[in-house]
């Protein structure tokens, strides 16, 4: 049987973390079940120490003092061993009843991630009252599957089954909540097989309370969408801004153009330096496009290699 981590990132959930520990513990008895404490400033700490010692549990508490969920996982899966990772938030939004059937697609598919699909059942809608979070979930989605030609539908969900291989091989550069946008990217970047699956999704139970910001994390999302372009797509990117620039020095330099056809001469001196400089902008923009997209052609043949090796150790 494989041995299975279960991944619990927690930051002031000492109402949830509890329920959230004993659900996947009651599922089976056997999992390592992991919680990192991220710098929580209530009583997680504590309860889960006293869940862990009352019904002696399999498990084990690191503290990352770091700010941010990316940095929480980041500890966890460099000092976790297992075959097959499972990432689960600790507020009880996700259920370990669905992970049986996750797991077994894991297993029995041979793929590198199964995701927990929230919106399949239409749940996520129905549970979840911030709509603008809703709203840039969607918009990342849209991106990310227009660029990688792919069809995913819950890319940002927080409920994972991950293979050692694709664990190991996962560089985590983000902080925070973007964690899981960054997972996906990588696993669409460097090929790695992806499968959804259905699952449960309930809202969080009251009195506990999301550490998102609408405003904030609307902020994050917009933040993420240029740097999907900027680090994944460099051509997209910069041909993009080449061509803005483009089509500006071409509209600035009409009327110089104009004034060179009537009269001969340039009245408009400073749209001509304008529009020189824009043109001049733009090339360079497409040529630092051009350089980084086979930058980036040369590193995915490099990781190539390195899964090739990890493969045989």
């Amino acid at each position: 049987m494989n041995n299975i981590a279960i991944i619990i990132p927690a930051f002031n959930e000492d109402l949830t973390i509890r329920e959230t520990i004993l659900d996947f513990y009651k599922l089976d008895k056997n999992f390592q079940i992991v919680v990192i404490d991220n710098n929580s400033n209530d009583n997680t700490f504590n309860v889960t120490k006293e869940t862990f010692s009352e019904f002696r549990i399999k498990g084990n508490i690191l503290s990352e003092n770091r700010q941010g969920k990316a940095n929480a996982v980041r500890l966890a899966f460099q000092n976790i061993d297992a075959d097959l990772y499972v990432l689960v938030d600790a507020d009880t939004t996700y259920k370990a009843k669905d992970l049986d059937k996750m797991l077994e697609i894991a297993t029995n598919s041979k793929v590198d991630m199964v995701v927990g699909d929230r919106h399949l059942s239409g749940a996520y809608q129905k549970e979840n009252k911030r709509y603008f979070h809703n709203f840039g979930n969607i918009l990342v989605k849209v991106i990310i599957n227009v660029l990688f030609n792919t069809d995913l539908n819950d890319i940002m969900s927080g409920y994972r089954v991950m293979t050692k291989r694709f664990v190991k091989n996962f560089p985590i550069l983000s902080k925070g909540f973007e964690l899981e946008t960054e997972i996906t990217l990588h696993a669409l970047d460097k090929r790695f097989q992806i499968v959804e699956h259905g699952i449960n999704y309930v809202d969080r139970p009251e009195g506990s309370f999301s550490k998102l910001n609408t405003f904030i994390d609307g902020f994050k999302v917009l933040r993420t969408i240029i740097w999907i372009f900027k680090y994944y797509k460099p051509f997209h990117f910069f041909g993009f801004i080449s061509f803005v620039l483009f089509l500006l020095s071409i509209f600035s330099a009409y009327p110089v153009i104009n004034d060179y056809i009537k009269a001969k001469y340039v009245y408009h001196i400073p749209l001509a330096i304008l529009s020189t400089g824009l043109m001049i902008t733009s090339i360079l923009s497409l040529a630092i496009g051009l350089i980084l997209d086979s930058i980036s052609r040369f590193h995915r043949f490099d990781f190539e290699q390195k899964l090739l090796n990890f493969k045989n150790k």
